[in-house]
């Protein structure tokens, strides 16, 4: 099993910044990419960036590239995403998950685990 826990989400106002967390735990191998997604209301959970743990490559969508940032600390098992010049429409549950495949798929049907996701609302 493995466990999935996002945090440092909350409210900002447009053009400020945010930087989540996600902690993993348990059988997650020592090898994986760990990837955020997003989902804002009535809309399809989308994916928003991806690093590969060992070699530290990173993926974005083309929505996000350049505002926002994504790293990991291997000794603390966490991933972040930095999101910087936040715009209402980056207003989501933002959720992270991994994967053992590389390069990471960009479909949520793809990923078996979850974390409980971590609300990010950004006002204008």
């Amino acid at each position: 099993q493995v466990q999935l826990v996002e945090s440092g989400g909350g409210l900002v106002q447009a053009g400020g910044s945010l930087r989540l967390a996600c902690t993993a735990s348990g059988s997650t191998g020592s090898s994986y990419t760990v990837t955020w997604f997003r989902q804002a209301p009535g809309e399809e959970r989308e994916f928003v960036a991806a690093i590969s743990w060992s070699w530290s490559r990173t993926y974005y969508a083309d929505s996000v590239r350049g505002r926002f940032t994504i790293s990991r600390d291997i000794a603390r098992n966490t991933a972040y995403l930095q999101m910087n010049t936040l715009k209402p429409e980056d207003t989501a549950v933002y959720y992270c998950t991994i994967s053992s495949r590389s390069p990471p798929p960009r479909a949520p049907t793809e990923y078996a685990y979850w974390g409980q996701g971590t609300q990010v609302t950004v006002s204008s």
